[in-house]
């Protein structure tokens, strides 16, 4: 077995579905499996999978597990020597996962390796690329300013504008579709148990960058990712407040506790000037986008704040998360000696 494809369901079934048979129709080089894990959404995904890809290897977990330890949970079920994280809201085009592992083989002490993700209208998803946080980044992180300094070191997507058709070494890809090697993954300890949404990824391309490796850009690799297809039936605070959570989380491990208070302190800031312009710019605003859009984003800033100053409280459930192991079932973990090289 070349590669597994480990699918996490919330929700999600219809996604699930779709992006299997677009994996079936377009991977043909590959030998592959499929191992999908339901978080607890019980929407009758693994009926239907049982149904139509009775191939499909299904993991019922009792409980929301979170995106980052689910995956280590359809890890521990891997045959693979290559893992391939793959978002359920995924579309795969144009033979991507075979041109993704082809060239997977061939690079140099590969860590983490992503693909070109492109929105549903066709445009490109910037997210799919980026640069390890600072407290600067995130407060200057505005689609206005990406697109007049696409070239900036502070975005850390410069290859996307390039035009490069070789595998290019980034910071941090994204985790809607992204490929490891099993023993890599073993090896840094999977995904960290301390993100339950938001943020695994960055911290999964921290940890291989430490440990040696390289994490690269594939861009003849091209995958459509809509996003939220899983995630719009939360309430409208949840996403906004679990990135910055999330950001905090990782910034306290890797820069400490007072770069991640810094942080949090930026962001109160930031809330605060959003909300006062939002406020002095209510008239303009309401004639151009209608109040409810002015009210969506009052809403986000203010729940921001709260955050901020320690109000939603709610994000504490997040501390006392069980690590899912990375041990497969059926043996050890690899040591992490010799495991640089491809």
């Amino acid at each position: 077995m070349d590669l597994s494809v480990i699918v996490v369901n919330w929700n999600s079934a219809d996604y699930v579905h779709a992006c299997i048979q677009s994996l079936r129709e377009q991977t043909s080089g590959t030998a592959y499996e499929v191992i999908v894990v339901d978080n607890a959404s019980f929407d009758g995904c693994g009926e239907r999978l049982a149904s139509e890809y009775p191939e499909v290897i299904f993991v019922q977990s009792q409980s929301n597990l979170g995106f980052g330890r689910a995956n280590n949970l359809g890890a521990k079920h891997a045959k693979g020597k290559v893992l391939l994280f793959l978002n359920p809201d995924t579309d795969i085009k144009d033979r991507a996962i075979d041109r993704l592992y082809e060239r997977f083989c061939r690079l140099d002490r590969p860590g983490a390796v992503g693909c070109r993700l492109l929105n549903s209208d066709g445009s490109l998803q910037k997210s799919c690329v980026q640069a390890l946080p600072t407290v600067l980044n995130q407060i200057l992180d505005a689609d206005a300013l990406q697109s007049w300094f696409p070239k900036s070191s502070l975005w850390g997507t410069a290859v996307l504008t390039e035009g490069k058709s070789d595998a290019v070494e980034v910071e941090v890809v994204s985790g809607a579709c992204l490929m490891i090697r099993k023993d890599v993954f073993e090896c840094v300890g999977g995904f960290s148990p301390e993100f339950f949404m938001y943020g695994e990824d960055l911290d999964l391309c921290y940890k291989t960058r430490l440990a040696g490796h390289r994490n690269y850009h594939v861009s003849q690799a091209v995958v459509v990712h809509f996003g939220g297809g899983s995630s719009d039936r939360a309430i409208s605070n949840f996403s906004n407040v679990l990135v910055r959570e999330s950001m905090v989380r990782f910034l306290r491990k890797s820069r400490g506790r007072l770069y991640s208070n810094c942080y949090r302190a930026a962001m109160c800031g930031m809330a605060v000037i959003r909300m006062v312009l939002l406020v002095a710019l209510f008239p303009a605003w309401g004639v151009r986008s209608g109040v409810r859009r002015w009210r969506s984003v009052f809403r986000k800033w203010w729940g921001v704040l709260r955050w901020g100053l320690g109000l939603e409280q709610w994000t504490r459930q997040y501390d006392r998360l069980e690590p899912v192991p990375v041990r497969p079932l059926d043996g050890e973990v690899k040591s992490c000696v010799g495991s640089a090289g491809n």
